[in-house]
């Protein structure tokens, strides 16, 4: 993969946003060459003459040339960037009620995504798994202040905005891990709110949806049982979800396959048992300013609470 992911686009939106870029800046190239080629030959040209030069007060014709060619210049921009604003525009059109206006609905917090797939019941976060050769329409939005969703090789920016709902399109042509970010500065930890794209073959993601679907059993080993009662009896269940227990809220992220996912706290560390019982002991650690407490686990519970949270696959 490139070190700038934006110069390898692996979707037909970031294709073209590429090319469009490449378009720009050989024009803006070619104006600033002949520009600076222009001033470099009168620096060299009258450079030991000491009489100033005859004066060229100019003529209409002349004029009127350097005010067409530069207008010429701006409407082809402005053309071939509406063009491809008006071709790759998310906005939803008129559909069946009952008809979803979007495939997946992200929503930004401070600082993680929630990833809601329209029609079922999945819940996921910071991990967006899609079918490749499929174009899906993101609905954004956000439940505090204004996060931007970016996915370099994928899509163009987005803001996620409170109150308001954006849209746009992610697509995959090839399979892969694609990284994304929020590239709008929202409080202290916005550099740690990253995300992830999945890009599956269309027969491997039915196979992950239907994974998803699943609810994890109930835990047997005497540790894991002892793990999801502390989790009950703690505030945690006020906060995460976690599908077939009595936790439901949504404020923090949906815990029910956490321990499929690849990363912990929006990409910061890998989510292994190890840092994943790192992270309970001491969020703030990795993550100052994040809203997950410090609860001052023994040693015990954290044993049994990451016994439990890594059967929920």
């Amino acid at each position: 993969m490139s070190n700038f992911p934006v110069f390898d686009p692996a979707s037909p939106q970031a294709e073209a946003i590429r090319d469009l870029f490449v378009q720009v800046l050989w024009i803006s190239g070619g104006i600033f060459a002949i520009v600076a080629g222009l001033i470099c030959i009168a620096i060299w040209k009258f450079r030991s003459n000491e009489t100033l030069p005859t004066q060229d007060f100019g003529s209409h014709r002349k004029e009127i040339a350097w005010i067409v060619a530069p207008v010429i210049v701006v409407l082809w921009i402005a053309a071939i960037s509406a063009k491809l604003v008006l071709t790759y525009n998310a906005v939803p059109q008129a559909h069946p009620p009952g008809q979803q206006d979007a495939d997946l609905i992200v929503t930004g917090h401070q600082w993680w995504w929630q990833v809601d797939y329209a029609g079922t019941d999945i819940v996921s976060a910071n991990e967006i798994h899609i079918p490749t050769g499929k174009r899906l329409r993101v609905k954004l939005s956000s439940a505090d202040v204004i996060h931007s969703f970016w996915v370099a090789r994928l899509a163009r920016k987005m803001d996620a905005i409170p109150g308001r709902e954006n849209f746009i399109w992610l697509q995959a042509d090839k399979v892969g891990t694609y990284t994304g970010r929020c590239a709008e500065f929202c409080g202290t930890q916005h550099a740690r709110m990253n995300f992830i794209v999945v890009a599956h073959e269309p027969e491997d993601y039915e196979k992950w949806l239907a994974g998803e679907k699943t609810v994890p059993p109930a835990p047997t080993d005497a540790k894991a049982l002892a793990g999801r009662s502390t989790f009950l009896s703690l505030t945690c269940s006020q906060c995460h979800a976690i599908a077939g227990v009595s936790a439901d809220r949504s404020i923090a992220p949906d815990l029910t396959h956490l321990a499929s996912r690849r990363d912990l706290a929006a990409g910061v560390i890998p989510n292994t048992p190890e840092n994943l019982r790192r992270w309970l002991k001491d969020p703030a650690a990795f993550k100052p300013g994040c809203k997950m407490p410090d609860f001052k686990l023994t040693e015990a519970q954290l044993d049994e609470l990451v016994a439990y949270l890594e059967t929920l696959k």
